[in-house]
């Protein structure tokens, strides 16, 4: 009886959507290559806005 009261609230419990995203390993391979790509990008675009003009 024990037991089939342990399964029972296995199964009734819930899966955040949070804890189904981090379980995702595509999801997190994405996102650990965009984010230094964007990040990495914005940074390059900064620092090239950044530079003075080259007098004639």
């Amino acid at each position: 009886m024990a037991d089939e009261n342990n399964t029972d609230e296995r199964e009734e419990e819930k899966i955040s959507p949070w804890q189904q995203m981090i379980d995702n390993p595509f999801l997190l391979l994405f996102i650990g290559v965009a984010m230094p790509t964007v990040f990495y990008t914005l940074w390059g675009v900064m620092e090239i806005a950044s530079l003075p003009v080259a007098p004639y």
